[in-house]
């Protein structure tokens, strides 16, 4: 293709010849330009766009219908994730705190101190024993709402 450059006072335009075809005959035949790859290029992609478009236009409805038919496994998938989240920052903070000088020590005076009140308070005699087997079984109740 031959464009032609047609210039006026203000603005200059580009106008396309169309192209001419010999034919084995001698005639010629005048063919209108096809149409250009960058065209066709441009057109895929505005389809393409266009279904992109689509797809994003009902992205919240097809979310909305995953969730309500997923809510069971993803809340109980949610529950893990936070329990596992909780746990590692528990675990962080432990360590954290442990390496704080004399605080370890200090908790592990403190458990030695409850174990010896509890050995004391429970398990030296029959009647605390009992006691505690009673206050182990209210509990067990509590939590299971059954007698066993």
């Amino acid at each position: 293709m031959n464009p032609e450059i047609v210039s006026s006072d203000s603005t200059t335009t580009e106008v396309e010849r169309p192209e001419v075809l010999e034919v084995n005959n001698n005639e010629t035949q005048l063919l209108l330009p096809a149409k250009s790859s960058a065209d066709s290029s441009t057109a895929q992609w505005q389809q393409y766009g266009e279904q992109i478009a689509a797809f994003l236009q009902g992205l919240p409805s097809y979310v909305a219908n995953f969730f309500g038919k997923n809510r069971g496994p993803l809340g109980s998938i949610g529950l893990i994730v936070a329990v596992l989240i909780t746990v590692k920052l528990i675990l962080a903070l432990v360590d954290a705190i442990d390496d704080i000088p004399l605080v370890a020590p200090l908790f592990e005076l403190i458990g030695l101190g409850y174990t010896a009140w509890f050995v004391y308070r429970y398990l030296l005699s029959a009647a605390s024993r009992q006691e505690l087997s009673q206050e182990i079984q209210a509990l067990k109740n509590q939590v299971f709402g059954t007698e066993s």
